[in-house]
């Protein structure tokens, strides 16, 4: 692809320097030194390929051609992830290079393109879709903790199609203990309503492939099923149950530095997240998914080793 360095509009609502495109709104200059993301101004990428383990309606048949950016604005001490979300491997990427693979995924049968912990590196990503107006023809899946800033989520009007948030905690002690922040609970709701209002209806193709809304993912931890519990009844009683699909993940593995946490040093028990999925039934929140229990292992993260940057 010729002379798409040429092409690139660079927007200034939203910046690195100082950096503004997170909640934490540390306004740190990352063009010096990294933020709390552990990342600088410069584009890095640990990984893109077709992945084959999302929910089934962004998965398909052919996979979601998931980019994987390093650093994270979060930060979980139990991040499955851990070796791009905290240690921070990755390849420095152009822009130019970014809109490249999103195309060479499209052109390897991607039903969408899945920007994974993409926030921290915005005022690159929208340049480099920019580049691939009228080229993309698939999907734009915004992947993320739902820790983000309604202004941002806002910027992405016209950008995402679908937005895959986490709703990690109801309790912002839990926030605090294991994502060092003491505000996610009004920021995550801030921020998910922001997306419903955005994609409106659910939209999926003939194949049952979405291409338009939002899935909500809730990790179940262990320990933690009151707080779940808790969290299921305020999305039954604040959002639109038709406007949105819930994933309640099993997947919980004890890594990185989950074992610090005696508590969380444990996979969940059958009871803990059967008792959660329960009640979701017991509220209506029934369009959604449900994990295996076998998937509560490392062997479904993707190993991260530079493919297709």
């Amino acid at each position: 692809m010729h002379g798409l360095e040429n092409k690139i509009e660079s927007g200034k609502k939203l910046t690195s320097s100082p950096c503004n495109l997170c909640p934490r709104m540390c306004g740190t200059d990352r063009t010096a030194q990294t933020g709390f993301c552990q990342s600088s101004s410069r584009l890095k990428v640990a990984r893109a390929a077709l992945h084959f383990w999302e929910e089934p309606c962004i998965s398909g048949s052919r996979g979601s051609g998931t980019i994987f950016f390093s650093g994270c604005t979060l930060r979980c001490c139990y991040c499955q992830n851990y070796r791009i979300s905290s240690e921070n491997f990755g390849q420095e990427t152009s822009i130019p290079r970014l809109a490249e693979i999103c195309l060479e995924l499209q052109a390897r049968g991607a039903h969408n393109i899945n920007l994974v912990t993409a926030t921290q590196y915005l005022d690159s990503v929208l340049p480099a879709l920019d580049l691939m107006k009228g080229k993309l023809q698939i999907p734009v899946v915004y992947n993320c903790s739902g820790y983000e800033r309604v202004e941002v989520i806002r910027e992405l009007q016209g950008y995402v199609d679908i937005f895959l948030p986490d709703f990690k905690y109801y309790s912002n002690e839990l926030a605090r203990k294991y994502s060092r922040t003491r505000d996610y609970f009004e920021v995550a709701v801030a921020a998910i309503k922001a997306m419903i209002d955005q994609t409106g209806t659910l939209v999926f193709n003939e194949a049952g492939i979405m291409q338009k809304g939002v899935i909500i993912r809730h990790l179940v931890l262990p320990g933690a099923r009151k707080d779940s519990l808790a969290l299921l009844n305020w999305i039954s009683d604040n959002l639109p149950q038709d406007k949105f699909i819930l994933s309640l993940m099993s997947q919980y593995t004890p890594v990185y530095k989950s074992r610090e946490h005696q508590e969380i040093n444990r996979r969940v028990t059958s009871f803990e997240y059967d008792s959660v999925v329960k009640e979701a039934i017991r509220l209506g929140l029934t369009n959604g998914f449900i994990q295996e229990r076998s998937s509560a292992t490392e062997e479904y993260t993707p190993p991260f080793d530079l493919e297709g940057v």
